[in-house]
C-alpha cells in the first residue's frame, strides 16, 4: 500500500510495474539487466481517489496521463532497479499529493479610485506631450 494522505492510500493492485532495459551508462550491465521501471497507476478507475482529485491529477500529470486514464511514470536514473522503483513510487506519491491541494479561488478585485485617477492623469499628460509635437509654423 502506498499512503498519500490520511484519507488516500493506493492499493498494490492499482499499481503495475514493468521493468525494461535502460539507456545510458552502465557498460555491459545495460545490455543484460532491466533496471528502468515503468510505473502505471490506473487513476481513472481508482476507488481511492475522489473525483475532484482525479480531475486535478489529470491536469497535473500532463503527457504522463494516457487515453485510458492511467498515469505512467518512467524512471531510469540509477543503475539499481530497486532505487528506480523507489523513485517512481515517490514521484507518483508527490504527484497525487499535489493533486489533493485545492487551488485557492480567485476573487476579482477592482482598482482603487486613486489608482484610476492617477492612470487617467498620466494618460492626459502623455497626450499633451504628444500633442505638442508636430510641424513648427513660422
Amino acid at each position: 500500500m502506498l499512503r498519500i494522505t490520511d484519507q488516500i492510500a493506493l492499493e498494490e493492485w492499482e499499481l503495475t510495474e514493468q521493468f525494461v532495459r535502460s539507456s545510458g551508462p552502465g557498460g555491459q550491465n545495460v545490455n543484460k539487466v532491466s533496471t528502468a521501471v515503468e510505473l502505471r497507476f490506473e487513476a481513472e478507475r481508482s476507488p481511492s481517489l475522489p473525483d475532484a482529485v482525479k480531475r486535478r491529477l489529470r491536469r497535473l500529470a500532463g503527457r504522463r496521463w494516457t487515453k485510458e486514464g492511467a498515469v505512467v511514470i518512467f524512471v531510469e536514473e540509477t543503475r539499481s532497479q530497486a532505487r528506480n522503483r523507489e523513485i517512481a513510487r515517490e514521484r507518483l506519491a508527490d504527484l497525487v499529493q499535489a493533486a489533493t491541494v485545492v487551488p485557492k479561488t480567485r476573487r476579482p478585485t477592482r482598482p482603487t479610485k486613486g489608482s484610476v485617477e492617477r492612470r487617467i492623469k498620466a494618460k492626459k499628460v502623455r497626450g499633451e506631450v504628444k500633442a505638442g509635437r508636430g510641424r513648427v509654423e513660422e
